[in-house]
């Protein structure tokens, strides 16, 4: 139950809610357990008003001794006084308007404390929905590359519903419930501690409960599980579709989802059908205590020891224990689901966040000199992907890393802005290691195109002053006409405040690249770093992109990515990689008089 007290750990933030919470909880308690206890005169009133007269005539009775005997003596004979002087039945209307008075307190002091609740409880999952959130945008993107898409949302959507179901639903009876069978029964205890002593019969019930519980926890997590599954295999369906058609495979699809789903169905009723045994099963123990305190209660009636009223009453107070006991224990059954998912969402919290800042972080404002890569070597598992490389780009310079796919140019490119952290060597700029300053200060001094053009689902203007704020207009029309953007957004039906979609599905793939050239030409950054930004265009594209990349490079430091070597023929420096070495190193001119590697690969490439 460690997670569970956790969540009620969570609740500290909100204490005079809570506290507001307990206080009517109590009110409302007292206030219903007073209601129950006027019907003892009421029964008396009603099914033995010649008693009262014997009382009137007994006279006043010894002096109150705080027992609950006494208490009794004392109310039946004020009622025998009222009765001289009022009619039966006006004494019955006297109780009845106590009685509702009472439950209408009763009533608003629980409306009162679920109305201090709800907002506890809501408050609690919007801090979850944004510890997640800002978790996921702390952690590497090496975290990335180890889960799937759709397990992460799905814990941060089911698993926070189920949290906010079941463990917050349960939270409102581990503060309410308590409360109310504590003061209920202290007052059984005083009404009659011979009796009481069957109350002790509700514990087996919480064992018997909690048996039946134990199992449940992982079964919910199995479920969060298999519905993540789902979730990935529809993520993928989305991002595939085309795919999927053109190569027939609907069905293939078709069956793993459907196998998925079946899978879960089987565990939901499985874990449905052992939450549904709890209720129905303290229902009936609950029952049988009744019938046994019944019993017992009965025979004290037979010999005299208590009054019929009495026992009615009691009988009435004894069944509203029942609900809040088993309110209680359905709580914690309930709560397991919820454990379940917390436990699922703490592998997101409680994930490293490898990549942190320095204790003692130094400021640097912009690039000075150079960029110095030292002796890199760098592996994602067990086989390095880098191997002792080293390079320098001076300042206002541009160096473009060639060779084959996996050769490490793209993870020299993820290194620069510490997406992932070396294992040996340095990287640094103006001779201070980039671990020496903060995530924040060291990517204001980068910007960033990849191949692929990332774009959110927003307006033009939006995108390309993403991460800046308060971005004049003008400042974002001069950034897309250097990009080459300004002329085709024009003719778009809003302009710049056109909706682009998700992902910028609304646009052509030049259209996108050269959006994201205008959002880094906004940000104005020292270092450029493009990663095959224009790999994936076709030629009038290409030729579009690079005119933009080119004004983007103007007077700006650049370490760029290439497969298409057309596009970097007046870079300052080549770099030609080749599993995680750098073998060739000169001028486009240089390399091509050298005849080798990069001269095959200019050859491959039909380019003259």
């Amino acid at each position: 139950m460690k997670n569970f007290f956790k969540i009620i750990a969570l609740a500290k933030n909100y204490r005079t809610s809570l506290g507001l919470n307990v206080f009517f909880n109590m009110v409302a308690t007292v206030f219903g357990l007073f209601s129950f206890l006027f019907f003892m005169p009421f029964l008396t009133a009603l099914f033995n008003s010649e008693a009262l007269k014997e009382i009137q005539e007994a006279g006043s009775p010894e002096e109150f001794d705080y027992t609950f005997k006494s208490l009794s003596e004392h109310g039946n004979y004020w009622m025998s006084e009222y009765l001289v002087a009022h009619s039966k039945f006006d004494m019955l209307i006297l109780l009845c308007i106590i009685i509702l008075g009472m439950i209408l307190i009763k009533n608003i002091a629980r409306y009162l404390a679920l109305f201090f609740m709800a907002g506890v409880r809501n408050n609690i999952v919007r801090d979850y929905r944004n510890k997640i959130y800002s978790k996921i945008l702390s952690l590497p993107l090496s975290y990335f590359s180890d889960e799937r898409k759709g397990d992460i949302i799905s814990k941060m959507t089911n698993d926070v519903k189920e949290i906010e179901w079941s463990v917050l639903r349960s939270l409102e009876a581990v503060y309410r419930d308590p409360i109310a069978i504590a003061i209920t029964v202290g007052t059984l205890i005083f009404m009659s501690p011979n009796m009481s002593l069957f109350i002790l019969l509700l514990i087996p019930i919480v064992v018997i409960i909690g048996l039946i519980t134990r199992k449940l926890r992982k079964a919910s997590a199995n479920s969060q599980s298999l519905i993540g599954d789902m979730m990935s295999t529809t993520e993928e369906t989305l991002s595939g579709i085309k795919i999927i058609k053109g190569f027939n495979g609907e069905q293939i699809k078709k069956d793993k989802f459907e196998q998925e789903n079946e899978n879960y169905t089987s565990q939901m009723t499985k874990m449905f059908r052992r939450i549904d045994l709890a209720s129905p099963l303290s229902e009936f123990l609950g029952v049988s205590v009744i019938v046994s305190t019944l019993l017992y209660g009965g025979n004290l009636v037979f010999n005299g020891e208590i009054s019929g009223e009495l026992l009615i009453t009691y009988l009435g107070l004894f069944y509203t224990v029942i609900a809040p006991s088993k309110s209680l224990t359905d709580a914690i059954s309930n709560a397991q689901r919820g454990i379940a998912s917390m436990d699922r969402i703490n592998e997101i919290l409680d994930a490293d966040d490898e990549i942190l800042d320095p204790t003692d972080p130094k400021l640097i404002d912009n690039l000075s000199n150079s960029i110095e890569f030292n002796n890199l070597n760098f592996k994602y598992n067990e086989d390095y992907v880098l191997n002792n490389v080293s390079f320098n780009i001076p300042r206002g310079k541009s160096v473009a890393l060639v060779g084959q796919s996996g050769s490490g140019k793209s993870t020299i490119a993820n290194l620069l802005p510490r997406f992932y952290d070396l294992n040996e060597g340095e990287i640094k700029i103006d001779g201070l290691n980039i671990k020496e300053i903060t995530l924040k200060n060291l990517r204001e001094l980068m910007g960033v195109v990849t191949q692929e053009a990332i774009l959110f689902n927003d307006t033009i203007a939006n995108n390309i002053s993403f991460g800046i704020t308060n971005a004049s207009e003008e400042k974002i029309i001069e950034a897309a006409k250097i990009a080459n953007a300004h002329d085709f957004i024009l003719q778009l039906p809003k302009g710049y405040e056109t909706n682009i979609g998700d992902g910028g599905g609304k646009l052509s793939g030049g259209q996108k690249q050269r959006i994201s050239i205008a959002r880094a030409v906004l940000k104005n950054p020292d270092i450029l770093v493009l990663d095959e930004a224009t790999s994936a265009l076709d030629t009038e594209s290409e030729k579009l992109v690079q005119e933009a990349l080119n004004n983007l490079m103007k007077n700006r430091t650049s370490l760029i990515i290439a497969h298409r070597l057309s596009t970097i023929q007046h870079v300052d420096e080549i770099l030609v990689m080749h599993e995680g070495k750098i073998i060739e190193r000169g001028t486009h001119i240089e390399l091509i008089n050298l005849g080798g590697t990069y001269t095959k690969l200019i050859e491959m490439q039909s380019f003259g």
